[in-house]
């Protein structure tokens, strides 16, 4: 299957460097089996700290698996190196903003989830051991600047494809519109 890229297209208002925050950032995927046509039915995502072994000892990928429904070993890699922010100036234009090498598998959908992360005072627990109510930070994922101020925005949710804000340095308000994606290969 080779190379794929995600790209991306949003209207950004006052605001640059869009981007994902992290090695631990979650790029929440639907993958089709390239053998059997097999897509998945729940989102699965992948980390750029995920490593698992190949079978046959041929190395690792990002997410190795095998299909439900013909049982064919398939992987994916997120090559880091392609990862790039959306600027202002891509605005309005569908832009390659990461690359995956797919061996067997191809992505079909993509979706900006929010990630649920326990408060302060429940970090270092065991998940089991506390209640849900600790569950209070959301972790959107995106980071952003002010393209004026240079204002940083960190926490910015695309699940509902339009996000705003306002920037207190430059006075004026921010925002990401009418976000959405397609795949290409690369």
């Amino acid at each position: 299957m080779g190379k794929i890229g995600l790209q991306l297209k949003a209207t950004l208002e006052n605001i640059t460097g869009l981007r994902p925050v992290g090695e631990d950032f979650r790029w929440y995927l639907k993958l089709k089996c390239g053998n059997c046509g097999e897509v998945s039915e729940k989102w699965q995502y992948l980390r750029l700290m995920d490593s698992a072994p190949l079978k046959g000892g041929r190395g690792s990928a990002t997410m190795v698996q095998k299909c439900k429904l013909c049982s064919r070993e398939n992987s994916i890699d997120i090559l880091s190196h392609t990862i790039k922010p959306y600027n202002a100036e891509d605005s309005e234009k569908f832009k390659t903003i990461v690359e995956f090498e797919c061996r067997g598998l191809e992505p079909v959908d993509f979706q900006p989830q929010q990630l649920l992360v326990p408060s302060q005072s429940a970090e270092g627990r065991r998940v089991a051991s506390f209640p849900r109510a600790l569950w209070q930070r959301l972790i959107a994922g995106f980071a952003a600047e002010g393209a004026e101020s240079g204002t940083s925005f960190s926490e910015i949710n695309l699940l509902e494809k339009d996000w705003n804000d306002y920037d207190e340095k430059s006075k004026e308000s921010v925002g990401i519109y009418e976000v959405t994606h397609k795949f290409v290969k690369c």
